[in-house]
């Protein structure tokens, strides 16, 4: 490589506080860039996502240094699943700060995870961008690589919520048929079977364009992700509701609370089960989570949530509330092979 830079791979487990504190200003001057308006992540806040991500991710990362060896610059990394499903795709990610961008940094950390990809026999590479750095879209173009779904960042200012709005929909709710409960922090034990079973709303939402299998969550990787929630301070908030009749649990949203972005909450899945829908249970659960937020989060002005801009039931509702767009993102595909054959081998 180019004598002023070097690559390596990181080892989150032998990584030194000092390397820790290098990726955490990477990682901040990167998110400053595509959300400018959030505070900076500590360096252990980073160290601690980073060494509880879950097990059931298989995660390399190579990191570009400069010529002194003190300063990232650059980040490559791989991330496969070792589950049943989607054994096809990696999910993969490249990101050169701008003053270091068109030097052919990014096509070199692009090999490694190419070579990583073939090795694994991963056929397909999923990677995102978003149109506050537009050279990740370009790179993608220069790819061949595909729009595989189109998606928004979209932000709700606490201050413009309309608040009849959100009281006629707690006043409509059909609470003769359904009960609301409420979980916060980890799952209950004894209820983790039925909270397997209701994830398995979120494979309805919209893919449209993706090379995706339905994920199948086990009760062990939803533990892995809360240890890796806890281990970042993170507090999370469940809403559900559930058939009075039957028991059934027919639908769900999560707010998340991060302690170092204290003003932005990030909204979490929100799904209704088909078979229950049209009864006004996705606005009732929107509504009674945006009612306690303000009651108990008054530190907390923005929400935060994504959605794919084809998923127009859930954007109705986020509209009616007043969530605007905050942020254009893209998730492409391309064949491994494909770019293999870009990189000239």
């Amino acid at each position: 490589m180019n004598e002023r830079y070097e690559i390596r791979e990181f080892s989150v487990v032998e990584a030194t506080e000092a390397e820790f504190a290098a990726l955490q200003a990477y990682e901040n001057a990167m998110r400053a860039e595509r959300t400018p308006e959030d505070p900076p992540k500590s360096v252990a806040a980073v160290q601690a996502d980073w060494q509880s991500m879950p097990p059931f991710l298989r995660v390399r990362v190579w990191l570009v240094w400069d010529a002194a060896e003190t300063a990232v610059i650059a980040q490559g990394l791989i991330a496969t699943m070792n589950t049943d499903e989607n054994q096809h795709m990696a999910q993969v990610g490249i990101g050169v700060l701008p003053g270091y961008r068109r030097q052919g940094i990014a096509r070199r950390l692009l090999a490694l995870l190419v070579a990583e990809a073939a090795a694994q026999n991963r056929r397909l590479l999923m990677g995102n961008t978003n149109g506050r750095v537009p050279a990740g879209e370009r790179f993608m173009e220069r790819l061949g690589g595909s729009r595989g779904l189109a998606t928004h960042l979209n932000q709700l200012a606490l201050a413009d919520l309309d608040q009849s709005l959100r009281q006629s929909w707690l006043q409509n709710a059909p609470t003769a048929e359904f009960d609301l409960g409420w979980w916060e922090g980890p799952y209950p034990e004894e209820q983790l079977a039925d909270i397997v079973a209701l994830h398995e709303v979120m494979n309805q939402q919209p893919y449209d364009d993706l090379e995706v299998e339905d994920f199948h969550m086990t009760g062990e990787q939803l533990r892995q992700i809360e240890a890796n929630l806890a281990a970042q301070g993170v507090t999370r908030w469940t809403l559900y509701v559930q058939e009075k009749a039957t028991g059934q649990l027919a639908g769900y949203t999560e707010m998340m609370f991060l302690p170092e972005r204290p003003a932005v909450a990030s909204q979490g899945d929100t799904g209704v089960f088909p078979e229950y829908r049209g009864k006004g249970l996705g606005r009732w659960l929107k509504a009674a989570m945006l009612e306690r937020v303000v009651a108990e989060r008054p530190l907390v002005h923005f929400i935060r949530t994504g959605n794919a801009d084809s998923n127009a039931a859930m954007l109705k509702i986020n509209r009616e509330l007043g969530f605007q767009p905050y942020l254009s993102q893209a998730i492409w595909q391309v064949e491994t092979a494909q770019v293999k054959a870009y990189l000239g081998g």
